[in-house]
């Protein structure tokens, strides 16, 4: 199987600081990986290394066989939530064209096919009953579902998806999630998932990469996500507890920044 990305020896610096370095990554069709790891680690810099908008300290990454583009129309990119201004006249499946011929000047010249794959997308992402809605009169669900159908029009070989779940409600969290997950085995497609937490995703993640104070780790989640593997990623005692199908790290180091507000209960999931 050809990889869709493949990194080798990448090292990623700002200034005397690493954020890694000697990455070696191959990640594959139909894989859901996902991106762990506390503020500043290098989370969303690793999504714009594969973007083309961060060059590597040192090291090769590759999309598909080919250097990494800008603007490459193999990816979709899912951002980090962020609400519409409430007076933002633009509707929904307008912004959902724009992942079609957004990438174009001038006039559309196929109006019917293009407005036949938006139908086809608002439905797929369940925004149907709202496609002619102003965005900023919708909730950050709903929004966050357009960013999805938007991402997913291209139908690209490689998902990028930047902290999607942020500030949405549980059930949203699940919707979305479902959404990519079946992106990724139904069109085969790589999704690389950065996210603050890893239980709303956990029973898709195939690997993950986890990165803290410098170094990495890649494996399962099984692998990964464990007291000895944390512990020594950040050079302090973290215990890592599994209950009901949910991972709970306790003890992470500034445990204030690296957590969601359930962080207060004692049961929060790592960053």
């Amino acid at each position: 199987m050809t990889p869709l990305v493949s990194l080798r020896g990448a090292s990623l610096k700002f200034g005397k600081r690493v954020l890694w370095e000697g990455l070696d990554l191959e990640i594959n069709p139909g894989e859901f990986f996902a991106v762990l790891g506390p503020n500043g680690s290098g989370k969303t810099s690793f999504l714009k290394v594969l973007l083309g908008l961060q060059e590597l300290h040192s090291g090769h990454v590759e999309l598909g066989g080919r250097p990494v583009e800008r603007g490459s129309r193999q990816i979709g990119y899912i951002p980090q939530q962020k609400s519409f201004a409430p007076d933002t006249p633009l509707r929904a499946r307008d912004l959902v064209g724009l992942g079609i011929d957004g990438h174009r000047w001038g006039l559309r010249l196929s109006g019917k096919s293009v407005n036949r794959r938006i139908d086809e997308l608002l439905d797929l992402v369940g925004a149907s009953d709202y496609a002619k809605v102003p965005l900023g009169q919708l909730s950050g669900g709903e929004q966050q579902r357009l960013r999805v159908a938007q991402a997913l029009a291209s139908e690209p070989q490689v998902l990028l998806c930047d902290e999607p779940l942020l500030s949405l409600d549980l059930h949203h969290q699940l919707a979305v999630s479902a959404l990519i997950n079946q992106q990724c085995h139904e069109r085969n497609s790589a999704v690389v998932f950065v996210t603050h937490e890893i239980n709303p995703v956990i029973d898709y993640v195939d690997r993950v990469l986890y990165l803290a104070g410098g170094q990495f780790r890649v494996g399962t989640p099984e692998e990964v996500m464990t007291t000895e593997v944390l512990s020594e990623l950040y050079d302090s005692h973290v215990e890592v507890i599994r209950a009901n199908g949910r991972i709970v790290v306790v003890g992470l180091p500034d445990a204030t920044t690296h957590f969601h507000d359930d962080a207060h209960t004692g049961s929060a999931e790592g960053h």
